[in-house]
């Protein structure tokens, strides 16, 4: 791929994740087997293929086995099968209980612990062996439309341009990438996606997609703290009744061990800081016992969808079929997407065959993509627990017991379906906001040691973040006057709180006029200020390829 061209391919994937690899598997293979020759092309945004790739990971195999069924088992890159599956309720800072039960769906027994990204790279190479081209550091920044307004394929972006977006001496326009079937597989929130979902509205009577944002760890500790495969869950503290959320603890192989929190966006406190609860989160002494002694090898962020079934846009229009996290495909409560992601990459694979085998890829064909989601096990996944998110946005107590009404009505509850807002529009602004702010809640526990606990900064380094310093800003304000006189005055801009990597200053001048300043430099891509800021207030736009993080075993 080279400058100020224009590219032509049969199928246009937009990232290498598991949904979007899994698509270019599953359509080579049918291909070849129906004797059919078409060009597959997958573009990256990372350095490589799996530098932006995070999750827990706990995953699901089976899957797999259909994905490759060629492929040794032995041959994954899975760290240990679960030896020990633990649910911990945090009482309070010192005290936890453990369950004696896992909750509906929770278990983990026959599943392994992955780092993603590793396994992404696997199948990125077992991709390139049938035939795929996938080129990594390439990010798309534009949707291509035809005269007729639909989509034709996608742009990578402009490089050489200053802050001010003029061109410098190295400027060189973005790769028109033209193709008959583009699929979406961005991850959650993706950029493209979400202006393909507005111009189509394929969000049209469903309700809003929710997220949850997870901040991660991965550490080395002394032998003996954990077992690989040892893997518990925890609920409870440094949460309160009104958020919903909950940590993880996954025993690694060579003496590693991955934790985390995760925090549904839907919280009031407009100062909640979800980084900073993490930390406090270690301190508790479940935790820090398995810590204490070890070094921290790496750290990521990432935003997952959870509104669940009844969250799901259209996942296709004429040319065009989205996929993985991009659609929204998480079970809730296991809070498991991977094996999903790949489930919908094959099914949108046996769509296209369906499309090139017609030479047809309009609406009528590529609606083959909903009936097999309908008729998969997505489906019989995602729709039993179709309004569980919903319940809980109600907080714990009425939310348990409305999930208790959906277990034994087999998802419908007592209600039918339940509505829920944005994330955006549960944040209050800081003079409707009763509670205790997180400052307040957690004094004298926000001062980090650098040793078990650390600061956005610090945290920031681990994750490899990188971007160029001669680019335009990829965090924009949509309206900076609304910005000064509504995010600032009234909610106090949420996103210097809720960013996991610093991201966002709030800088006063003598005469205690303030303003925002963004640090691009230091963000981790989850997209957080895309769907937490009030108002639409920012945008996140995709930078140059190849920016971002840089991780290796997340």
């Amino acid at each position: 791929m080279s400058n100020t061209n224009t590219v032509s391919t049969d199928i246009l994937i937009v990232g290498a994740g598991p949904a979007g690899l899994a698509t270019a598997i599953r359509l080579a293979d049918l291909l070849k087997k129906n004797g059919l020759e078409r060009r597959i092309l997958v573009v990256e945004k990372g350095a490589s293929v799996g530098s932006h790739i995070l999750s827990g990971a706990v995953i699901r195999p089976d899957v797999l086995k259909e994905l490759l069924p060629e492929t040794d088992f032995s041959e994954y890159p899975f760290d240990a099968e679960v030896s020990k599956d633990g649910l911990l309720f945090f009482l309070n800072q010192s005290v936890s209980i453990q369950s004696p039960l896992h909750p509906p769906g929770m278990s983990n027994k026959g599943n392994y612990t992955v780092s993603l990204g590793q396994l992404c790279r696997f199948l990125a190479t077992k991709a390139e062996e049938k035939g795929v081209e996938i080129y990594p550091g390439f990010a798309v920044s534009e949707v291509l439309y035809d005269t007729n307004g639909k989509i034709c394929g996608a742009k990578t972006i402009d490089t050489g341009v200053n802050h001010h977006g003029k061109p410098l001496a190295n400027f060189q326009e973005g790769t028109r990438i033209e193709a008959k079937i583009t699929v979406f597989a961005e991850g959650t929130r993706g950029s493209l996606t979400k202006t393909v979902i507005n111009k189509f509205n394929l969000q049209a009577g469903k309700n809003p997609q929710v997220y949850s944002l997870g901040c991660k760890e991965i550490w080395s500790v002394p032998e003996g703290r954990i077992s690989a495969g040892e893997t518990y869950h925890t609920m409870g503290y440094p949460l309160n009744l009104k958020e919903f959320g909950g940590g993880f603890i996954y025993g690694l192989s060579n003496n590693r061990v991955a934790v985390g929190l995760v925090v549904g966006l839907d919280y009031a406190d407009p100062t909640f800081d979800i980084q900073a609860a993490f930390q406090v989160w270690k301190t508790h002494p479940k935790v820090s016992k398995i810590l204490t002694g070890g070094k921290l090898l790496e750290f990521g962020a990432k935003t997952l969808p959870e509104g669940g079934w009844y969250s799901l846009p259209k996942t296709y229009t004429d040319n065009a079929l989205i996929v993985g996290d991009s659609a929204g495909f998480l079970i809730m409560p296991a809070l498991k997407g991977v094996h999903l992601a790949i489930r919908s990459g094959m099914l949108v694979a046996e769509t296209a065959l369906e499309a090139f085998t017609k030479n047809d890829f309009s609406e009528n064909t590529l609606k083959e993509y909903e009936a097999k989601i309908n008729a998969s096990t997505i489906y019989k996944e995602m729709y039993p627990t179709r309004n569980f998110r919903q319940a809980f946005a109600k907080g714990l107590i009425e939310g348990g017991f409305l999930y208790g009404t959906q277990l034994i009505t087999g998802g419908a509850g007592f209600c039918g379906k339940l509505d829920v807002h944005t994330d955006a529009d549960a944040t209050k602004k800081v003079a409707d906001f009763h509670g205790k702010p997180f400052k307040k809640r957690f004094a004298g526990q926000l001062d980090f040691d650098k040793i078990l606990t650390f600061d956005k900064v610090t945290d920031v380094f681990y994750s490899g973040a990188h971007h160029d310093e001669e680019q335009v800003v990829h965090l924009r304000v949509n309206n900076p006057a609304n910005y000064n006189t509504v995010n600032i005055a009234q909610y106090d801009a949420p996103c210097q709180y809720f960013c996991p990597a610093e991201v966002y200053e709030i800088h006063t001048d003598r005469d205690g006029h303030k303003e925002l300043r963004i640090h691009g430099e230091n963000c981790v891509h989850c997209k957080t200020c895309d769907i937490k800021e009030p108002g639409d207030g920012i945008s996140w736009t995709t930078p140059n390829g190849g920016n971002g993080p840089d991780y290796q075993n997340m």
